[in-house]
Order: C-alpha cells, then sequence, then structure tokens
C-alpha cells in the first residue's frame, strides 16, 4: 500500500494554516522588541525577555509531537493540537500590546513579557503538528514540495503581518504616535487583524485536510521500507512520554548532523530578530542608542516591518523554486548555497549607505530563509520512522531554540559590553554564523539521495 499523490492545491491547503501562524509570528518578530522598549526595556536586555520564545519550544514541541503521534480521535491526529494553539496565540497577540491594562496588577513590562510567553508556547503548540502533518501525509517523492509550499505560505503571512503596521500608518493614516509609554494605534490594530486571521486560515486546513489513521500508516509499505534502511527497531504499541528520552539518545545520524546546521542557523536568526530594530535606528537612522520613544523610532521600527516583510517576500518566492534547484544540485548543496547567500546579506547590513539599500540585504537573507524553513525538514524526513514522525520533529526543535536560548543569554551582554551598545554588530554576528552552518550542511547525509543512488 503506498500514500495517495496529493494535488498541489490539497497541499496547499494542507499547510495554508502556516500562513496565519507566520503573520502572527512575523508581528511578534518585527514589533516586540519595540514593545517591549515602549514598556521600558533597555536594549541590553531585550534579548533575556526574548529567551522566553525559544524556552517555549524547547518544553512544548516534544511534547505537543509525542502525545500527536499518539493521539487518534474523530478531529483527527495533529488537527487538534494546532486548532488549540491558534486560539490560545490569537489571545497573546491581542493582549500583549494592550498590556498596560493590567497595570494595577503588574508593571505593563511584566504582562507584555507574559504575554510574549503565551504567545510563543501557543505558536509551538500549533506549528509543531504542521511539520508532521507533511511528513504523515506526503510521499517521499512530494515532501520537498510539502515543506516548499509550507515555506511559500510562511512567507506570504509574514509579509502582511510585517507590512500591515507601515500600510496601516502610510495609507489609511492610522495613528503610529503614542503617548510615552503607551503602544500605538496602529501596532494595536495590527495584532488584533494578525490574531482573526491565525484562526481563520488554521481553521481552513482543519476542515478541508484529511489525516491517514495509525491503523493506515500501519500498513504503508514505505514504513518497513524505512526500519529496514535505517534499521529502527519496532516500536511499542503504547510510547510513554518517557520514551522522548530514549528517542532522543537514538536520533538517526542524518538529525545528529543536521543539529549543528540548525544550531548555527538559528543563532544568527535570534540575534537578528532580536537586535535589527535597535541596529537599523542607530546605524541607518543615525539615532541616540536610548531613543526607544521618538517618532523617528517609530518610523525606524516600521521600516524595520517593511525590511522583514521584503525577506520573507522573497522566500515565498524562492520557496517555490527550491524543488527545480534541489532536483538539479541536490537538497545539500542547495541548502549550503542558500546560507552563504544570506550570511553574505546580514554583514552586508553594516556597509550600506541609507535604509533604501538594506532592501538588497534582506533580498539575500529571504533566499537563506526559504532554505532553512524547507530543506532540512525534507532531508530530515527521510530518515525518521513514519511512527515517530512527530516526536522527532519535535526533538529536532531542539536544535532550534538550543542556539536562541544562547544568543539570548549572550547577546544582551555581547552588545552592551563588547559592541558598547551598537547592535549592528550583533547582525555581522549572525551573518557569520550562517557561513559556518553553510560549511557544515557539506557533511550531512542525505538518506534519499542515497537511497536514489
Amino acid at each position: 500500500m503506498e500514500k495517495r499523490k496529493l494535488s498541489f492545491w490539497e497541499i496547499w491547503n494542507m499547510s495554508f494554516g502556516f500562513l496565519g501562524i507566520q503573520m502572527g509570528f512575523a508581528l511578534q518578530n518585527a514589533n516586540a522588541s519595540r514593545i517591549l522598549q515602549i514598556f521600558g526595556a533597555h536594549v541590553e536586555e531585550l534579548s533575556w525577555f526574548w529567551i522566553v520564545a525559544p524556552l517555549m519550544g524547547l518544553i512544548v514541541q516534544p511534547i505537543i509531537g509525542h502525545y500527536s503521534d499518539n493521539t487518534w480521535g474523530r478531529f483527527g491526529r495533529r488537527k487538534p493540537y494546532f486548532l488549540i494553539g491558534a486560539i490560545l496565540a490569537s489571545i497573546g497577540l491581542i493582549l500583549m500590546p494592550q498590556a498596560e491594562i493590567f497595570i494595577a496588577f503588574l508593571p505593563s513590562l511584566w504582562v507584555g513579557a507574559g504575554m510574549l510567553m503565551i504567545m510563543d508556547a501557543s505558536f509551538n503548540i500549533a506549528m509543531e503538528p504542521f511539520r508532521a502533518l507533511v511528513g504523515d501525509n506526503l510521499r517521499t517523492d512530494q515532501r520537498t514540495l510539502g515543506f516548499s509550499v509550507q515555506t511559500g505560505l510562511i512567507g506570504i503571512g509574514a509579509v502582511v503581518g510585517s507590512w500591515l503596521p507601515y500600510v496601516l500608518t502610510n495609507f489609511l493614516g492610522i495613528q503610529n504616535e503614542a503617548a510615552e509609554g503607551s503602544v500605538p494605534t496602529h501596532l494595536l490594530l495590527s495584532f488584533v487583524i494578525g490574531a482573526l486571521v491565525l484562526v481563520g486560515s488554521i481553521l481552513i486546513t482543519v476542515l478541508t485536510t484529511k489525516e491517514y489513521s495509525p491503523e493506515e500508516l500501519d500498513r504503508f509499505e514505505d514504513e518497513m521500507a524505512h526500519k529496514k534502511a535505517l534499521e529502527i527497531e519496532n516500536i511499542p504499541e503504547k510510547a510513554k512520554l518517557t520514551d522522548i528520552f530514549t528517542d532522543f539518545v537514538k536520533m538517526p545520524v542524518t538529525m545528529r548532523q543536521l543539529s549543528w546546521v540548525q544550531f548555527f542557523s538559528w543563532f544568527g536568526l535570534f540575534g537578528m530578530w532580536v537586535f535589527t530594530t535597535p541596529a537599523v535606528a542607530h546605524h541607518t537612522f543615525g539615532l541616540p542608542i536610548d531613543d526607544s520613544s521618538s517618532e523617528a523610532y517609530q518610523e525606524a521600527g516600521d521600516w524595520v516591518g517593511v525590511l522583514f516583510g521584503v525577506y520573507n517576500l522573497i522566500a515565498a518566492f524562492f520557496a517555490f523554486g527550491l524543488p527545480k534547484i534541489a532536483y538539479l544540485i541536490g537538497r545539500k548543496r542547495t541548502h549550503s548555497l542558500s546560507l552563504l547567500i544570506g550570511g553574505l546579506g546580514l554583514i552586508s547590513m553594516y556597509f550600506m549607505p541609507d535604509k533604501n539599500w538594506l532592501i538588497l540585504s534582506m533580498v539575500a537573507l529571504g533566499i537563506a530563509w526559504a532554505s532553512i524553513l524547507a530543506m532540512p525538514y525534507a532531508i530530515l524526513a527521510g530518515a525518521i520512522q513514519p511512527k515517530k514522525m512527530g516526536v522527532y520533529m519535535g526533538i529536532f526543535n531542539f536544535f532550534i531554540v538550543i542556539p536562541q536560548i544562547i544568543n539570548a543569554l549572550i547577546g544582551g551582554p555581547i552588545v552592551k559590553y563588547l559592541y558598547n551598545g551598537n547592535a549592528i554588530f550583533a547582525l555581522v554576528t549572525s551573518g557569520v554564523s550562517f557561513l559556518i552552518a553553510a560549511i557544515l550542511v557539506v557533511k550531512v547525509k542525505d538518506v534519499d539521495d542515497v537511497v536514489k543512488n
């Protein structure tokens, strides 16, 4: 028995919920730092607040992966998890920029940080099952396409989320100024819109996508082929939560090799997300390091949203070309070259003469971002036993969140004491990290390529 070959639009609908997830994620990435600064955080403290994001991923994704592997009911296997995650994330999106309404109970800064934690935990609840769903529903020859479509939708959602505050102000006239300590109206409205799109897009996936039952997965002939090729032991009928630790020890060789690629890729991404706004405000716009409330700073923050939208837009288009490129030169070479281009793009931000030139840097970053979201998962899916797809996708997230936690702990002090508060050097560091990841891809074993040969 073989999995049914899905049409492009079936794959599109299956991943459509990621559009809403990434729209909310983009709103957070582009605006959380300045919202926290509005509430009183200093630039060197930003990475400490952001530590909650990878920490939630470290805790939540393997657990959700384990339980989604072992869940089956009238609503399916993966779908209940990303629906619940979407609802919780939408609550965090609405309340984070309005944290000042809770000031009678706690300082708004801490309420904002708490809502950031809720959002991140919820994004992880919704995100992990989507990765596993692609591995569940698609045949080996469609997985690169599946993760590429997913990446394209991620890019579209991120573009809308990143550009939304800028569009509301510059095209619809929504106010982008507020009293000191308050979040501007255009940001409040952006987060509410993001919450609505998030829930709506998830519902489209839930209502249009059929999942294979555990019994159907058991009958697929390719499962036995994977067991034989990868020498994976039979899995007990009832897996325990503690099996996560055993699975971690027994992870496939390909996964171990990809872990180092992921480490340096996501170390660089985290530094870019946290420090781009203060870096652009200071280095490109020429504003004082401690300026976080002026109209000029809000303009710089809105421009960072535009830049983030550019790299996500490029990623959305480039993602649909990844299957063809990977077919011609291989997935490893595709990923390595993409990371190289992205690393040079980040480093180039230091040398760009004005804000418009930064768009070119973002074009290069978008190429790397598309590949980061697709290639490692396409390579990994071929090395994972189907019944363990969810838990191993969750464990794989360790190598995304651990580098972010490390960067969160050391990034702020490095900017403050080594870079003298000049956050642009954090972006250069992120670029160098990408270059290291590009080199490490060469050592990865792509199981599907080996089988084909």
